[in-house]
This record gives structure tokens, sequence and C-alpha cells, in this order.
């Protein structure tokens, strides 16, 4: 969709030019754009200050719930000596060798981000099965709930 960018640079452009003229109605040209105010005033924050009025990405700039890197690298070491262990083995290796680590679905979380967890390839197939008959009374079914003494 490059197409689709270039027509909405143009237009914030367009917007940004408009706006910054001396005597601009603002709120009118927002309406004009169908933006909000404060959208409008953002981008031509932005504008003034030379920076892109690109929208810009809505990732965290920080993670402070993440592990620290220093963890992240022993999980990894430890998965790449030992490549069948799963998570919780991991954990226990590494608590038995007196390392804090974190919980094991975090340590499934880390592995997942770095790819050492390869997903399964073919699906589970199900315990149950469908069975139908083509006429009433072709099929029929039990249930044994086991023996049972009779008083005889």
């Amino acid at each position: 969709m490059p197409w689709k960018e270039c027509s909405t640079m143009k237009l914030r452009e367009e917007f940004v030019r408009l706006a910054a003229q001396d005597n601009a109605n603002r709120r009118a040209l927002c309406r004009r754009f169908g933006i909000s105010p404060q959208t409008g005033y953002k981008w031509l924050r932005r504008w003034r200050a030379g920076e892109d009025l690109n929208d810009l990405s809505r990732r965290p700039r920080t993670s402070p719930g993440r592990s620290p890197q220093e963890v992240e690298q022993r999980v990894l070491s430890v998965r790449d000596t030992y490549p069948a262990w799963g998570a919780r083995k991991i954990c226990a290796y590494l608590q038995h060798k007196g390392i804090t680590v974190p919980a094991s679905s975090t340590v499934h979380a880390i592995l997942q981000r770095h790819d050492r967890i390869e997903p399964k390839s073919t699906p589970r197939s199900p315990d149950w099965q469908r069975f139908e008959a083509p006429l009433p009374n072709q099929l029929w079914q039990m249930d044994f709930k086991g023996w049972i003494r009779l008083e005889d």
C-alpha cells in the first residue's frame, strides 16, 4: 500500500502548510481534513520541529517487565546445550545451579521470542470420531458401566 501512504503524507503536508499560515482557522481545517484538533496540532508541532509526519511506532520505548539480558542469555545457552529441554526443565536446571530465574512461562516466552521452539508440524487429531448411519436404526450404541451384582 505505498500509494496510500504517499497520498496520506501529501494530505498531511497540505494540512500543515495551510495551518502554518497566518490567520489560518485550524479548527476549520481539521474539520475539512476529517481529523481531530489534537491530531492537527500534533502534526503542526512535529512539522515545526522538523520531524517526519509519518505515523510513529506504537511499540513501547521501554519494557520494564522484560527479563534482563543476562537471564535471557543464560536460558538460551542452556537451551543450545540441551535442545530437547523445555522451559520447566531449564528452570529447574538453573535453580539447581543457584541462579535466580523467572517463571517457566517467562522462560517459554524467551525461547519463543528467540525462535528456539519449533511449532508443531501436524495438528493433533481429535480423540473422538463422528459416526453416522444412512438410515435410522442401522447403528446402535451401548455404554458398559461395569459388572453389577444382582440379588440372585
